[in-house]
């Protein structure tokens, strides 16, 4: 998770370091640093809390002066967030800092004998022992700092994004990783090193995305030179244009980036489709899949892996395939996944779903696919990420960055995705008739239009009203059947993740069997409850609840009667098929816990303990 940032060139390294540590908040914002060299000595400034805390910090305690810098938001792993454990970090003698994204696994056994070497450390961090291990083969095997960082990294296990800055080599930041994504911007005569583009997108197109186990010495005067860490062979970096542009990384006139990015799902999902889906010519077109039909018509089942949102894009997925395809299909989590020995063989398909393309956990599932012989597609939303790289083919998602931590148009992409997978099977297989497949296709094509118009103003404000009566409830409960039961999951995600509030989703079936006992007059109750599917089970759920007195917040299909006369409160949205009913669905719920998480003054991009990549276990 953490941000780090770096720059040496021609410009005042002080602004573009702090402008891109804002730009990287989402990956950790517990606590924040800097260390600029002014051309004699190295400046830090760090401290517990946000960037613009740090700001404040480095305006009382240092010269903002020097060319060269590292900086660093981070969220904490190893050592409470403190003033202390904040990166960057020295060496015992002053000479190197570090600033780093990952855990140092073995740091424990390293550390011992660093102290037994004489070492003292500060910090509970990791990364100080790294930082003076590497300073430790520095001196004892009489090397240069790029050699020293490649031997000190074979000792250890873990994961990492490091950059370390040597006062002696005024013109060079040593870059490695493994794990945490790394990218390297190639500008005129100056250079930036990011967790992302982001920081530097302004500055520059072209940028080096590391990969596992490589190092990088970026020098002023000499340029880039990348290395395998395991065997110090050169490697011949590729450089890659970014499509993105800086329009795309600012708010846009709305209070929160979550709330823009929830406005901005209809061109979201339409990006994703385009020149995918031509439902004039009946056709899906996607490289990923049509390139290994074959894999996928010959697989015994789909094994779906992915955390979080995306996990809940992937139980969608199961209801769309089985349905569609008529393919078996599993929804593991990664982090299950990994550790469960799972059975897996050359005929089955793996889908790894991750919105940054750096989920440790799935990462690592999918190369316990591989290594199992399985084909591994991946769906992502970031070009040039690890997922992207590691899979044997795949589809990116086309959203467009995503920058508030709880994710919206990432699910809502994902599940486009996903259905254009599934419909392709469906009429490669012929377990879709030719008319169904027109007609999904053209539905498809509508849902954008759909969406924009579950956020109307109307909706919005009526949401609003609704939250505004139930922004004090200590508990939700959310319930949903079919393809809206992982809706009713999200949902309540959405709701603890970014408004503190505790919320369960359940199969609305389920509710009998324990949840019911909660239902009570204080208890808002969220039931999605489309005309699709299972309507008259979920209105016999509904008379269950409101028997018990339970406050019922209902998603409804326009025009219905009999759950508005049920309910307490109705959102409605357009009708669909049943199969794209979450793409709907979820829309208001996004809304909702928006709403109310601003209503209780909570930091709704910036979510305590959380942070948008996780990119360690």
């Amino acid at each position: 998770m953490c941000g780090i940032v770096g720059y040496l060139g021609h410009r005042e390294a002080y602004p573009i370091i702090v402008k891109g540590l804002k730009r990287l908040e989402y990956r950790g914002y517990d606590s924040a640093g800097i260390a600029l060299f002014d051309g004699s000595d190295l400046k830090v400034a760090k401290t517990k809390g946000k960037v613009v805390d740090l700001e404040e910090r480095a305006a009382q305690e240092i010269t903002k002066d020097g060319t060269i810098g590292i900086g660093h938001t981070r969220w904490a792993t190893h050592g409470v967030p403190n003033d202390v454990n904040s990166h960057p970090h020295y060496s015992n003698s002053g000479e190197l800092v570090i600033i780093h994204n990952g855990i140092i696994e073995n740091y424990e056994p390293l550390k011992k004998e660093l102290i037994n070497r004489g070492y003292t450390f500060k910090s509970d961090t990791d990364t100080e022992v790294l930082v003076n291990l590497i300073e430790d083969v520095k001196k004892n095997e009489e090397v240069k700092l790029g050699k020293a960082v490649q031997i000190a990294l074979n000792q250890v296990v873990g994961a990492y994004a490091i950059a370390v800055f040597d006062k002696a080599k005024p013109d060079e930041i040593v870059v490695a990783r493994l794990g945490s994504p790394l990218a390297i911007g190639i500008g005129e005569n100056e250079f930036f090193i990011a967790s992302d583009a982001s920081p530097f997108i302004e500055y520059t197109n072209k940028t080096i995305y590391l990969e596992d186990e490589e190092m990088a010495v970026v020098r002023l005067a000499k340029g880039v030179k990348v290395r395998k860490i395991h065997d110090d062979s050169l490697v011949d970096p590729y450089i890659q244009e970014l499509q993105l542009n800086l329009e795309q990384i600012e708010k846009g006139g709305y209070d929160h980036f979550m709330l823009k990015e929830i406005y901005e799902q209809p061109e979201a999902i339409k990006d994703t489709y385009r020149g995918r889906l031509l439902a004039d010519e009946g056709i899906i077109r996607m490289a990923g899949v049509d390139d290994n039909i074959q894999k996928f018509l010959n697989a015994d089942r789909i094994i779906v892996v992915a955390c979080g949102t995306s996990w809940h894009a992937g139980l969608v997925a199961e209801y769309i395939f089985e349905n569609l395809a008529r393919v078996p299909v599993e929804v593991e989590y990664a982090s299950e996944f990994r550790y469960r020995n799972p059975v897996i063989t050359k005929k089955d398909v793996v889908i790894a779903i991750s919105q940054s393309g750096e989920t440790a956990d799935t990462l690592a599932a999918i190369k316990l696919a591989k290594q199992n012989g399985a084909f591994v597609f991946g769906v992502c939303n970031v070009v040039g990420s690890s997922i992207a790289r590691e899979t044997d083919a795949g589809a990116y998602t086309h959203a467009g960055p995503e920058i508030g931590v709880a994710s919206t148009k990432a699910f809502t992409t994902q599940i486009t995705i996903l259905s254009l997978i599934a419909l392709r099977l469906g009429e490669a297989k012929g377990t879709l008739s030719k008319s169904d497949y027109h007609y999904y296709l053209r539905e498809l094509e509508l849902i954008p239009e759909k969406v924009a118009q579950t956020l109307t103003e109307a909706t919005n404000q009526h949401i609003i009203t609704i939250s505004e009566e139930y922004k004090d409830a200590s508990n939700f409960l959310y319930l949903g059947r079919g393809y809206n039961f992982p809706v009713a999951l999200e949902g309540a995600l959405k709701l603890k993740e970014i408004s503190y509030i505790h919320a369960e989703g359940y199969p609305a079936a389920e509710m009998k069997h324990g949840p019911i006992a909660l239902i009570d007059e204080q208890m808002p109750v969220v039931v999605i409850a489309t005309r699709k599917g299972h309507y008259e089970k979920v209105v016999s759920n509904i008379q269950e609840i409101k028997s018990r007195a339970g406050k019922i917040i209902a998603v409804v299909t326009e025009g219905d009667q009999a759950v508005k006369e049920l309910s307490d409160h109705v959102i409605e949205v357009p009708e669909t098929f049943e199969a794209f009913t979450p793409l709907l669905t979820t829309i208001p719920l996004q809304l909702l816990s928006y709403h109310i998480a601003v209503m209780r003054g909570c930091n709704v991009d910036q979510p305590r303990n959380l942070a948008k990549s996780v990119t360690v276990e």
